[in-house]
Parts: C-alpha cells; sequence; structure tokens
C-alpha cells in the first residue's frame, strides 16, 4: 500500500472513494496473482484450484514420487529451475525419464536442521521448490516463507503437510498392471489423484497413469485400459 493511500482522507475527497480505490487496487493485484500460472501436466491440471499450479503457492503432495514427478515434470521442460531438499531417495534416473531437465536441477538432499533455511534461500533464485519438512514448523517461519514465495513467485511442494496451502492432492485405490497368473511383469500403474483445497468446494478426482505401460502419464480410459485376457486352466497330460 503507497504512503498515499495510508495518508488521511485529502480535502474534497470522501473516505467512500478512498475504499473505492482501495478495493480496486486489491482486485488488480489479486487478479495479477491468479494468471501467474506455471506450466503443469495437463492429467493434473484441470484438477487444481484455476487450472495448473500458481506462482507463489505452495501445495501439500502426498508421498509418491511418481507423483511429484509429474508436478515437476512440465515446468522443468519449460526452462524452470527446480530445486529438491530434503529428499534423498529422489532418483535423477527416473526424473530424466518423466522429462526433467538435469541441467537446471538442484539436489540439496541432507539439508540437516537447517531445512528451513535452505529452502527459504534456493526459492529466492528457483521456478518451483519441492522440500519434505522433517519437523513441524513454527507459524512464524511458515508465515515468513510464505511471504518470500509470493514475492519472488516461486511454486514451493511440501511432501506431507503443510499449512497454508493452495491445494493438497493425494493418490488412492492404486492398481497395478502386468502381472498375470503367476507369470509377466509390472508395466503400468493406475491411480486416483485426488485435489482438495478450501476455495473449490469439493474434491476433485480422476483415476491416471501413473505412469501407463509407453512410461507417460494420462488420464485412464475405457480405451486405455488394458483387456482382461482370461488364462486358460492347465489339463493333466496322461
Amino acid at each position: 500500500m503507497s504512503t498515499a493511500l495510508a495518508s488521511p482522507t485529502p480535502p474534497g475527497q470522501s473516505a467512500a472513494q478512498v475504499e473505492e480505490l482501495r478495493a480496486r487496487i486489491r482486485q488488480m493485484q489479486s487478479t495479477k496473482l491468479e494468471s501467474r500460472g506455471i506450466p503443469t501436466h495437463p492429467a493434473i491440471a484441470e484438477l487444481l484450484p484455476g487450472g495448473g499450479l500458481k506462482q507463489g503457492a505452495a501445495y501439500s503432495v502426498d508421498r509418491s514420487a511418481m507423483l511429484l514427478m509429474t508436478l515437476l515434470a512440465a515446468p522443468s521442460a519449460a526452462g524452470l529451475w527446480c530445486a529438491v531438499v530434503g529428499v534423498p531417495e529422489f532418483g535423477v534416473e527416473a526424473a530424466a525419464q518423466f522429462g526433467i531437465d538435469l541441467e537446471r536441477l538442484v539436489l540439496i538432499p541432507h539439508p540437516g536442521d537447517q531445512w528451513l533455511a535452505v529452502t527459504a534461500a534456493v526459492a529466492d533464485v528457483m521456478g518451483v521448490v519441492v522440500t519434505r519438512p522433517p519437523a513441524r514448523s513454527s507459524d512464524s517461519s511458515v508465515a515468513r516463507l510464505t511471504a518470500r514465495l509470493r514475492q519472488n513467485g516461486t511454486t514451493l511442494l511440501v511432501l506431507g503437510a503443510w499449512p497454508q496451502t493452495e491445494a493438497m492432492l493425494s493418490l488412492s485405490d492404486t492398481r497395478w498392471h502386468g502381472i498375470g497368473e503367476g507369470h509377466g511383469h509390472l508395466s503400468a500403474r493406475e491411480a486416483t489423484v485426488t485435489v482438495s483445497s478450501r476455495t473449490a468446494g469439493r474434491p476433485r478426482s480422476a483415476r491416471v497413469w501413473l505412469p501407463a505401460a509407453d512410461a507417460t502419464v494420462s488420464r485412464v480410459t475405457s480405451a486405455s485400459r488394458p483387456v482382461a485376457v482370461p488364462v486358460p486352466p492347465l489339463r493333466v497330460a496322461g
């Protein structure tokens, strides 16, 4: 808020006019924030408030490596720098297969007790930051990090619960394909992705391949789901 708006009402200008001006400025700022989206995988985008991930917002993500990499792939491919803090099992080979640009990926696997300070520091220069809090943070620490994200336009993906999130993404009803009656190998996995948000009303869900048989991520349709082939019973010879 500028000094002029915070100062006493000028002569001849009513308090109502000043309040109207303030409301118009707040509306313009809100519209600007809501329009600052980043590339998001189409299988997930429609479930999120506003149709995709937003700059300056935080999201709580279920502890799924595939879901996390799906969220990172689109912004990384678009040229955004990404950082992963406190997730030592994050695999670079799997990340590359999901389309994450390793040349613009920074890994800080063991930040220790300084994880919050490290997360805040990399948020100053990265487009998307992933972090996994080892402990609950104070309300003041969360508020400072939230302000930093908004100031820099950085998107935060938190593995686990996190206050003041734009939305929460979770997985359920997972089903693997490829295993038959004692034969075959795992070739595809489908799961229900659910997005809950305090602004979107009811949670939104969709069945998604994570991944499909061709290692891609997409919505599950009747055409994409494999048809079960019955295995004939064995007969004893002789």
